[in-house]
């Protein structure tokens, strides 16, 4: 299985720098797929209790988005819907992140 991490952890990864000096890190999250099964799965890791029903998101035959650090709730299910219409990874994270003031924190 290999191991394939979110377009939502790229995010954090960077603001890693700055995120680093404000507050302590320890939140991630992780996509793992296997490519011959076309099974998915979602997992997540804080120091926050209860983001298990925050962060991941995941639609059969579409794919997965983990949104973590100050949780936006909608990155989730926008995400699935710009996969949905074909964009990449990267192309529906730029357009999620840049309608978010607050995208550096999460």
């Amino acid at each position: 299985m290999r191991i394939i991490f979110t377009f939502f952890f790229s995010l954090v990864l960077s603001f890693l720098k700055n995120i680093f000096r404000t507050r302590p890190i320890s939140t991630y999250s992780i996509i793992a797929l296997d490519y011959d099964t076309k099974e998915i799965g979602v997992a997540v890791q804080s120091h926050w209790f209860s983001v298990g029903f925050l962060v991941p998101w995941v639609k059969s035959g579409v794919g997965a988005v983990a949104t973590q650090s100050f949780v936006k709730v909608n990155y989730g299910p926008e995400g699935l819907k710009l996969t949905e219409k074909g964009f990449t990874a990267n192309q529906a994270l730029k357009k999620i992140i840049n309608k978010d003031n607050d995208a550096s924190i999460r």
